[in-house]
Formats: structure tokens, sequence, C-alpha cells
């Protein structure tokens, strides 16, 4: 039943991403959808299944995963597509970089980042719409400050 349902979910997402009306903006319309189709879920079962299916949420709605980057080996993974979807602004305080996203946007910001593995990036903290990242100095700092400037928006 419940690769059943993974299977609606994913077949819901993409008529809604290749048709690009009726978006899924939430978890709601989520479940009405699923509902409709004969799978009656909770709230708690839908979100576990959001989280298993690792589906995305930006302004427009639900999305799954890689459904609208073009892919090479040698791209890195969802980063300049993220930051370009959710990063509004980006500040510095000395070896300290803040970078400010759409609202629910700092997540999937802060694990792009963290995937990339670069020096200059020690760690990131992810809140609802802002990603502190803590860098070793104040000139590494600046060097990722430029590089996440080149992939905003």
């Amino acid at each position: 039943m419940k690769s059943q349902r993974h299977n609606a979910i994913r077949e819901l997402l993409i008529k809604t991403t290749v048709t690009n009306n009726g978006a899924i903006s939430s978890q709601d319309a989520l479940r009405r959808k699923l509902a409709s189709r004969g799978f009656h879920v909770t709230q708690a079962t839908l979100s576990r299944d959001i989280r298993e299916l690792k589906l995305l949420k930006g302004p427009s709605g639900y999305a799954l995963p890689n459904t609208t980057a073009v892919d090479s080996d040698d791209d890195p993974p969802l980063l300049a597509e993220t930051l370009a979807s959710f990063g509004l602004e980006v500040r510095q305080a000395q070896n300290l970089v803040v970078v400010i996203t759409t609202m629910g946007g700092a997540q999937p910001v802060a694990a792009s980042l963290d995937q990339e593995e670069w020096t200059e990036v020690v760690g990131t903290i992810a809140g609802d719409n802002t990603v502190l990242i803590i860098s070793p100095d104040n000139r590494s700092a600046a060097t990722l400050k430029a590089r996440i400037e080149a992939h905003l928006a």
C-alpha cells in the first residue's frame, strides 16, 4: 500500500509539473488529491511520505527532487538551482555569512551547501528563511559570499 501511495504522489507531482497548472502548494492539497485517488491518509503519514520521497517545497509548491534539473555527472548537485530558486540576499559579518531565503527555503539551501564540501564552509545552521554559514576566517567568508552571490537570481 505504501509503495502504491508513493507512486500516486509521484504521478500527481509529475502531472502538475508537466501541465504547469494546479501546483500542489500544501500538504492538505496533496492529501485531498490522494483521497480523490482512493488513498485516505493522516497528516502524520503524509509528512512521513514527503520526507521519505525527499520532496522539495518551493515557491510554486511541492516537487520531486531533480525534476527540473538538467544533471550531468560533473555538475554540483542542485546548488546553483537551489540558490536561484530560494536565495534572496547574502551578507557577511567577519567570518560569518548569512543567506536570506524565501520562507521555507533555508533548509534546502543549507543542505545543498553542505553537500558541496567547500573549504570556505565549516558548517551551516538553517532556520525558516535564514542560513548561517560559519567560515574559518574573514577571507574565506568573503570568497564564499562572492560564490553565493554569483548564483542568486
